[in-house]
């Protein structure tokens, strides 16, 4: 079914898809003020995932940068008149929580194998293997559900303070809606981050005690 937030989220996407090839168009030594302006967003989700997972910086930032800029988007939209936020959506922030979930087994299968990677869920013990199971499945529920909640909330609360009060303080509010947005994005970022991360660092540990042995 095609609705308000499937229409949304495609013209995101397609929006990110085009700017990203307009600004890659004209990379320079020198850069301009929008160069220099996106190479520095670059450096920034950079540096979070260097202090999270500095051995796979690379390979991580494509994944977090254009989840991290799809939901600063997403959230964003929602202060444009007669567009509502995609994350608001059930639906869509489940779909997000979705591809964390599949993201953090790809990157440790791909970096381990799979027989390497499924075998740390019998570790310590096999006795844990549902426990490990329902981890994965609880938090991925509860990081649709909490962005979900947050995003449907803040725009409740905007809407409802507006009948109240009208439009006598309308910049309060966006500048609370805009803060609220940012918030949410990071922490879903962050938490996917943190997510993919301990799937690859696994076989660090695994590596550093083999050393030490």
């Amino acid at each position: 079914m095609i609705n308000n937030t499937v229409v949304t989220t495609w013209a995101i996407l397609g929006a990110v898809w085009l700017l990203a090839w307009l600004l890659s168009r004209r990379l320079s030594l020198n850069p301009g003020v929008v160069q220099t302006a996106v190479e520095g967003i670059v450096a920034s989700i950079e540096s979070v995932i260097q202090e999270v997972a500095p051995q796979h910086v690379k390979s991580l930032t494509p994944f977090i940068g254009s989840l991290w800029i799809f939901l600063v988007i997403a959230n964003l939209c929602g202060l444009i008149p007669g567009v509502h936020s995609p994350t608001r959506d059930l639906s869509a922030t489940s779909a997000l929580a979705i591809v964390v979930f599949l993201s953090t087994h790809w990157y440790g299968i791909r970096l381990q194998g799979i027989k390497r990677y499924l075998s740390h869920y019998l570790k310590p013990s096999p006795i844990l293997l549902p426990f490990h199971l329902i981890g994965e499945i609880t938090r991925t529920v509860a990081l649709a559900v909490r962005l979900f909640g947050n995003m449907m909330s803040l725009e409740m609360a905007a809407l409802l303070f507006l009948m109240v009060a009208g439009f006598l303080a309308p910049v309060p509010i966006l500048m609370l809606h805009v803060i609220e947005a940012l918030v949410q994005a990071y922490i879903f970022g962050m938490l996917a981050l943190i997510y993919v991360a301990g799937g690859l660092q696994y076989k660090q540990q695994q590596h550093d005690g083999d050393s030490n042995a």
